[in-house]
């Protein structure tokens, strides 16, 4: 069983039905104890760093989610999901993430660009033979809006890498049972579906 996570602030509909479409079997749930006993844990978010975190801490979701993530259990965080694993984002000043990965979220600074990014671009993997880009083409495109992006001091984490404008992000981040991606791949066609496929499958 696969829990996806419902805090008030994703795109659960979506989320759920792409991990169904690849053969997961999924439950939406804001239950803590759903998410300790979950197989895999989906965090899927959409909206500001420090309404999502402090909704998390409302719920009783954030310890639970610490304890998986500590114990090791497979787990895939999308968008905002991503960027709660850092300590900290420039979104909200002085309030906390879940802090998992030592490091900062933050806001793009090219002027010459669109805030936020929106559309498609390019995932430049550094690790081709990393679990979650198994059979994906080289280069995919992946579906993006965000004006933040994760900064972790273990430069080791980045498996992926975007251009926007004269800055390159870390797009995907991530190790053995985490990965993170800044996209989504819920929206991100045949290339976002095998990315969820192979989560599905791990």
């Amino acid at each position: 069983m696969i829990c996806i996570v419902d805090y008030g602030m994703g795109n659960l509909r979506s989320v759920s039905k792409a991990l169904e479409k690849v053969g997961g079997e999924v439950r939406v749930s804001s239950r803590p104890e759903d998410v300790k006993s979950a197989q895999k844990v989906v965090l899927p978010g959409v909206g500001a760093f420090g309404d999502a975190a402090v909704e998390l801490g409302r719920r009783s979701l954030s310890e639970p989610l610490r304890e998986i993530l500590r114990k090791g259990k497979p787990f895939f965080g999308i968008c905002l999901g991503m960027q709660l694993l850092l300590e900290e984002s420039e979104e909200s000043p002085g309030i906390p993430g879940l802090g998992i990965f030592k490091g900062k979220v933050r806001r793009f600074q090219d002027p010459n660009v669109k805030i936020p990014h929106i559309g498609w671009n390019q995932l430049k993997t550094k690790k081709a033979d990393f679990p979650a880009f198994r059979t994906l083409p080289a280069e995919s495109f992946f579906y993006f809006v965000h004006s933040y992006f994760p900064v972790p001091q273990d430069a080791s984490l980045v498996l992926g890498e975007t251009d926007y404008g004269n800055e390159t992000f870390p797009s995907f981040i991530g190790n053995e049972t985490i990965w993170a991606a800044q996209f989504h791949p819920e929206k991100s066609q045949e290339a976002g579906l095998q990315m969820m496929r192979n989560f599905v499958t791990r």
